[in-house]
């Protein structure tokens, strides 16, 4: 024989054993899988200590004295004309066997008196409290007992249901959060919606935002596609593309994805159409009377007066929390930046408010009015509108009245309020 067909017989022979036990690691995994999710994991209240708890010859006794000795073969059967005003005064043999008879219809009757029953279950149920307290004395192996640690409330500030699609997953094993976000990346990338991907964190017992190299194991996951941004509503090919890869990743899992059944596009719509009607940007332009703006004079301004120049060529006002209160901008098409401020001149400036994102808008437009304003007064500059025209204060007040303030009180109305993690991520 040849070296090629001697090469051909043990690639073939490699393919064989490799295919077997394949499929021995196949049926392996298989029954693992079916032996976590049908092992109980508590104790089966009626294979317990329930049929010892709840004799039912415990009434008959008590009725002992009501019955001849005759019958007491049946006084298992002659226990319901106790819960009849019956008389039993009359021993004869005709009203057992009356009593006998109306004992059938008036079954239900065992329905109303339910304090023999009741006793039984709640003593049984007494231990559970204590039982589903214990995980939280083994805060080291948390992950082994998810299944009787009750997962928190998934917070409206991570994923709210009315902006985001979410697919909830329980995964029978404990998984990284890093395989479980790259698993499914090549086709989520193409979405035009953002995706979140939120997890339960079994020490912190909280739910939280995952990063793509977060090493956390998780059990609880939580998926949203955000259904509207700025640049318009949920499309349905991205929702077929986001559905058909929370499957794929569920499958992956060995898990099953629980996909609300709702109108999604019909929802997507809706709340791109109620944005439209909020989402506003308010500019105030500062111009040069006479001779053009200095960038080192519009720095030494912009720094006193709290701003921080970032990479996009802007300067921002941030506040105690680090967000976005304002911002200041070229009003021509040159980008500010560290190096070309030396030598920079402009004939104008720009401060811009982003109405949607911003907490308290006509406290914080009221601040930027009160800059702009200084700014004009070192600049010698003067504030005007997009048309060039000259504001007044009363011009000023009433664009903070109608343009801020009523929009704000939209969104409030509608459960939204300007500048909570909600709007920043609608209004992105």
């Amino acid at each position: 024989m040849t070296e090629l067909q001697l090469g051909l017989i043990g690639l073939g022979a490699t393919a064989v054993v490799g295919v077997f036990g394949y499929n021995k690691w196949q049926e392996y995994r298989q029954r693992k899988l079916a032996e976590a999710v049908l092992k109980p994991h508590h104790a089966d209240v009626l294979l317990g200590d329930a049929p010892k708890s709840s004799p039912p010859p415990a009434v008959a006794e008590r009725s002992e004295p009501e019955i001849r000795v005759d019958a007491s073969p049946r006084l298992a059967v002659r226990l319901e004309p106790v819960f009849i005003d019956q008389p039993p005064t009359p021993p004869s043999a005709e009203i057992n066997s009356a009593t006998h008879e109306i004992s059938m219809p008036e079954a239900p009757a065992f329905e109303n008196p339910v304090a023999p029953v009741e006793p039984t279950p709640v003593q049984e149920a007494a231990p559970a409290p204590m039982f589903a307290q214990a995980p939280a004395s083994i805060p080291d192996d948390a992950s082994d007992d998810v299944p009787n640690a009750p997962a928190t409330a998934l917070p409206a500030e991570l994923l709210d249901p009315r902006l985001e699609f979410i697919v909830a997953m329980e995964l029978v094993e404990p998984v990284s959060a890093m395989d479980i976000i790259h698993s499914q990346r090549p086709a989520l990338v193409r979405l035009n919606k953002p995706v979140h991907w939120i997890g339960y964190n079994e020490r912190s017992r909280e739910w939280e935002r995952l990063a793509p190299d977060s090493e956390l194991k998780l059990r609880r996951l939580r998926v949203g596609l955000q259904l509207v941004n700025r640049q318009g509503p949920l499309s349905d090919g991205d929702m077929a593309i986001f559905t058909n890869a929370m499957q794929a990743l569920a499958d992956e899992l060995m898990a099953v994805a629980d996909m609300p059944s709702s109108r999604v596009l019909d929802q997507a719509a809706e709340i791109d159409q109620f944005c439209a009607a909020v989402d506003l940007e308010i500019g105030l332009n500062l111009v040069s009377r006479a001779s053009a703006f200095s960038g080192t004079k519009i720095r030494a301004l912009a720094e006193a007066a709290g701003l921080v120049l970032g990479l996009g060529g802007v300067f921002t006002r941030y506040d105690d929390n680090g967000r976005v209160l304002f911002s200041l901008q070229n009003y021509e098409s040159t980008q500010f930046s560290a190096d070309t401020l030396r030598t920079l001149t402009t004939h104008g400036l720009t401060f811009l408010l982003d109405v949607p994102r911003v907490d308290h808008g006509e406290r914080t437009f009221m601040q930027m009015t009160e800059i702009a304003k200084r700014f004009a007064d070192t600049l010698n500059g003067a504030l005007v509108d997009d048309n060039r025209q000259p504001l007044s204060d009363s011009q000023l007040d009433h664009i903070r009245r109608e343009f801020i303030g009523k929009p704000q009180a939209t969104m409030a109305s509608y459960g939204l309020i300007a500048g909570s993690p909600q709007a920043l991520r609608l209004f992105s």
